[in-house]
Parts: C-alpha cells; structure tokens; sequence
C-alpha cells in the first residue's frame, strides 16, 4: 500500500507542477492577448509566484494555500468564460485551475498521510 501511495503522491505532484505552468502561461497569454500593461502582468502572476518556493521545498501549507488562491482565479476565469465561451485561453485557463486546485488538494493529503507513517515507524 505504502509503495502504491507513493506513486499516487508522486503523480499528484508531477500533475500540479504541469497544471501550475499552464496556469502560469495561461494568465501570460490572456494578459498578452488583452494588450494589459506590464503592472498588470506583475499582479495577475505574484499570487501564484508566492507560493513557489515553499512547492519547491516541499511545504505542505504552501500547497494548502495555493488551493485557496486558485478559488479566486477559478471565480475568474468562470466570469471569463461566460464572457465569451468559445475562447481557448479562457478554456486552457479554467481546465488549468481545476486541474491544480484538485491536484495540490490530493497532494497535500496522500504527502500528509506519508509523513504520518514515516513519523510512526520512525
């Protein structure tokens, strides 16, 4: 079950690393095709920024947070998608937020529960 686990956690983490890069490309694209400046470009991704490091070092709150903040960008992108539906950076965005908010939230809990064994047999 433990080796199982695992690999379940370690695909958790390969799935939000990809979906946090297209969420990423996603707000640069939109920001680019809406012609914002680059202010803009500054405060749509430093949310996301934020919790980088603490991914990178294996945080769980990092993760725990990021899940709230994609909340927000979901709100956005749903507002965006009714907007205009048949845009494909709205579409790429909203997949991309679901895809990480489901990702981190099933990562924090399968790491919380790995950490949780090691800490007993330890």
């Amino acid at each position: 079950m433990t080796a199982e686990r695992g690999s379940l956690t370690r695909y958790c983490l390969l799935v939000t690393g990809l979906s946090y890069g297209l969420m990423l490309g996603s707000q640069l694209a939109d920001s680019a095709l809406q012609q914002l400046p680059a202010s803009i470009y500054v405060i749509r991704l430093t949310p996301l920024l934020i919790f980088l490091p603490g991914m990178y070092a294996d945080r769980l709150r990092s993760f725990i947070w990021l899940c709230f903040v994609c909340l927000l960008y979901f709100m956005a992108w749903v507002e965006r998608l009714f907007a205009s539906p048949s845009e494909a950076v709205s579409i790429v965005g909203m997949v991309a937020v679901v895809a990480l908010f489901i990702s981190s939230m099933m990562y924090v809990r399968w790491r919380a529960r790995e950490l949780k064994e090691e800490g007993k047999h330890a």
